[in-house]
């Protein structure tokens, strides 16, 4: 048995590796994908445009203007002349917020009232938008401060983990559950599918394999391109983008072990169910897209609908995710580990049975 599953193993390998085209989808990507999403998938909000309408010729409007200006998060500022400038420059995304300072603001100030002003955002770019009138509100309350008579009370924020709030600290070590699993998902969803078109798929089911036999075939040759990608990622981390791993190499690769199976599972699912490329590969997509997006990588699981958030537990990229940066930024004890990981094993489980199922049912 150990000597048919061995030879059909070499087999998948030397397809997938005497391919140049397979070799270069296998190589080139994946490394491009990490380093243009470390750059370009950045949860802050930075450069952005401001445009001021300031009807005041005080001395505090000003002042506060300056303070905007001077504030790095907001690249280029564009001073309006009227109100009826305010719609068309939100209108044509000319500018993500508007700073409108009424004739009476620094009157107000010096009068000891409360001094009004507008911050107008669109809403088109709502996460953003948020973000934006964070930072604008800090500005304003340290201006308030300023103004205050006496001492004024002093808020100290300390962020632990990740002191400085570097968002490739997160970005890079999700990457490496979500490039392997678009990795995994696409050698294995491809494999029987590239098979049955090729007219070999046939042959694979009338030779002495039991459909157990051709499953571990089909799964070890990508675990194995998986956990290589896994390493590189890994290494890339720590050695190029200088993220910080302070957790055990051992449990990361134990979780990193079961979600791939989980992953390679799905993929020899939609495999069994696809009669050519084409379908796995729209079978992939299919899978992947909504897998990345209920995962907590692009908005964080907290912040859906419950029903939604229930749904995400068959996700194996969410508990994953969880796993790598907690494995990597804090250290994360084995027994949260293991919370994260035995989910995996359950999908794993459950994704491989049926795939062995339909395997199954094709030799019937």
């Amino acid at each position: 048995m150990l000597g048919r599953i061995a030879a059909l193993i070499v087999k998948e390998l030397l397809a997938i590796l005497r391919d140049p085209r397979g070799r270069m989808v296998l190589i080139v990507p994946p490394l491009l994908q990490l380093v243009v999403f470390s750059f370009a998938a950045t949860l802050d909000v930075e450069n952005v445009r401001m445009a001021v309408l300031n009807q005041d010729p005080g001395k505090w409007s000003h002042e506060l203007v300056q303070r905007f200006v001077g504030a790095p998060t907001f690249r280029e500022i564009r001073f309006l002349d009227g109100v009826a400038e305010i719609r068309p420059t939100i209108d044509r995304q000319e500018a993500l917020v508007v700073l409108h300072l009424p004739q009476s603001f620094s009157a107000d100030i010096a009068a000891g009232r409360p001094a009004a002003a507008q911050l107008i955002l669109d809403g088109r770019r709502s996460n953003a938008a948020q973000i934006v009138q964070g930072y604008a509100a800090r500005i304003v309350d340290q201006f308030n401060r300023d103004l205050a008579a006496g001492p004024p009370s002093v808020l100290v924020a300390r962020d632990w983990f990740n002191p400085n709030l570097e968002h490739q600290w997160f970005i890079v070590p999700s990457l490496i559950g979500t490039i392997t699993m678009l990795i995994g998902l696409s050698v294995t969803a491809l494999s029987v599918a590239r098979e049955r078109e090729l007219g070999t798929f046939d042959q694979l089911l009338v030779s002495p394999l039991t459909p157990a036999e051709i499953l571990v075939g089909k799964t070890v040759p990508s675990l194995l391109i998986g956990l290589f990608h896994g390493t590189v990622f890994l290494l890339a981390a720590v050695f190029v983008f200088a993220v910080p791993f302070t957790g055990s190499l051992l449990l990361l690769y134990g979780s990193l072990v079961m979600y791939l199976l989980s992953v390679i599972g799905v993929g020899l699912f939609i495999s069994s169910l696809s009669q050519t490329q084409q379908q796995a590969f729209l079978g992939t997509f299919l899978f992947a897209a909504p897998a990345i997006l209920l995962s907590g990588f692009a908005s964080p699981v907290e912040n859906m609908p419950d029903w939604l958030q229930q749904f995400t537990l068959i996700n194996p990229l969410r508990h994953f995710i969880v796993v790598v940066n907690g494995v990597f930024t804090k250290d994360m004890p084995a027994i949260n580990v293991v919370d994260n990981t035995w989910p995996l094993a359950v999908i794993a489980l459950c994704t491989l049975s049926a795939a062995a199922w339909l395997f199954r049912r094709r030799l019937e």
